[in-house]
């Protein structure tokens, strides 16, 4: 059984902490995968939420302390109940607070997965690469050993996603060839993104690493699909039309499309 069959039928609740950006898209787009958001960042309930739940996914796109502080909370106890946490680092590079703030989370809380850009894990992971703004940058390197050394280094899986995505725990990794350009036209694609690993990590069980995989390349596949069916309608049409296909691509169709190869 596929890992997207898994989320279609237990409907995984997904604790996300995230930013004032994308709340709407993120929610719609668990919806339309099947999974079911819960946007929650009040101190007083993010331990109660994140212990129900199947996953938190914290991101620090619009930071401030009130947020810092329930990620903390949430993290802490997802740790504590045994809750895959999803960390998402937006703009780590960008400003030296940014990554200062991804460091301390990191060391208030055992993080399953760490998804961004090459630019911002490189930053996580103490690496050097050019950011512009919450953007990777022009950068020379090797994508994969940097994610290798970083999932080593931090403990976690980590997904550097790109033109080729990658996603390794360290000594398994696995490149995904999915996705399209137009997707860096509609904002909080990226973010939306770290919350369906969350949701595909949420019913991975002792295979979180091949969740991870599959997530990456369906919204990949889904993408495609969406931006072959918008072709020449523009930005707008696409993001209707990519939350369409988080709902209709079906496990057969993903297999058909899907361009996940393990290393």
């Amino acid at each position: 059984m596929s890992y997207l069959t898994k989320v279609r039928e237990q409907n995984p609740l997904i604790h996300n902490i995230t930013n004032i950006v994308v709340t709407n898209f993120t929610a719609n787009g668990l919806l339309a995968l099947g999974a079911s958001p819960f946007m929650a960042d009040a101190h007083e309930e993010v331990a109660d939420v994140a212990k129900m739940s199947a996953a938190v996914v914290l991101n620090i796109g619009t930071l401030n302390e009130h947020a810092i502080q329930s990620m903390i909370l949430a993290g802490k106890s997802a740790n504590t109940h045994g809750v895959p946490v999803v960390l998402d680092p937006v703009g780590a590079g960008a400003t030296a607070y940014r990554t200062e703030i991804t460091h301390k989370l990191i060391s208030e809380m055992q993080i399953t997965a760490l998804r961004g850009n090459v630019a911002e894990v490189a930053h996580v992971a103490g690496e050097q690469w050019s950011i512009k703004g919450v953007d990777a940058g022009e950068g020379e390197g090797d994508v994969v050993a940097l994610a290798q050394k970083a999932a080593r280094k931090l403990g976690c899986i980590v997904i550097i996603t790109g033109k080729e995505d990658v996603i390794t725990d360290g000594e398994v990794t696995f490149i995904a060839s999915n996705g399209h350009p137009i997707l860096t036209k509609v904002t909080g694609t990226g973010c939306l993104l770290s919350s369906v690993v969350g949701a595909f990590l949420a019913v991975g069980g002792q295979s979180a690493l091949e969740a991870a995989a599959e997530a990456i390349s369906f919204y990949g596949v889904a993408a495609e699909i969406a931006a072959e069916a918008t072709s020449g309608q523009g930005p707008g049409s696409f993001q209707i039309e990519f939350l369409n296909q988080l709902a209709l691509v079906t496990p057969e169709v993903f297999l058909e499309k899907s361009r996940l190869q393990k290393q």
